[in-house]
């Protein structure tokens, strides 16, 4: 599962102002019917159903929200990272502050949850998640995320 195949550059948004964990995902569910043509209603429903079911805050300040979704032909993702963090009942405790969100069309199968795989497994690497925190655009965001997925596993 290739990260760039799953993210475009016009699906991250740097700069979010969100005052808590459902303005959030309003703010990727806006971002995926823009870049996905879907009903924003549609995608924070579904997405907030996810999260009726168990908080994907996975710690270290990231989450990875995923939902399956009519209208997707294939995996699809948008990355978001939030200016204050937001308290998201985390495995932690601590508050997120970079989301990473995924969605499969629904049907996806074992695709959702290979690319669920990859992402989570990216997402744990400290150094990281300093330099998504600390990049400028959202060019600069990709190649770190895709260039990191690149790399073989140790």
């Amino acid at each position: 599962m290739n990260i760039g195949e799953l993210l475009d550059r016009s699906a991250i948004s740097l700069r979010v102002s969100a005052a808590n964990k459902k303005k959030a995902l309003a703010v990727i569910a806006e971002i995926a019917a823009r870049n996905f043509h879907l009903d924003a209603g549609e995608v924070l429903e579904a997405l907030s159903e996810r999260e009726a079911a168990g908080s994907t805050g996975v710690g270290h300040g990231v989450a990875v929200p995923h939902a399956r979704l009519d209208g997707l032909e294939r995996m699809r993702g948008v990355f978001v990272r939030i200016e204050q963090p937001v308290e998201f009942e985390s495995v932690d405790d601590q508050p997120v502050d970079l989301l990473f969100a995924l969605f499969a069309p629904k049907n996806a199968g074992a695709d959702h949850l290979r690319a669920l795989a990859r992402v989570s497994r990216i997402m744990r690497q400290g150094e990281l998640r300093e330099q998504l925190r600390k990049a400028r655009t959202a060019d600069a965001l990709h190649a770190l995320l895709v260039q990191d997925a690149a790399r073989p596993a140790a």
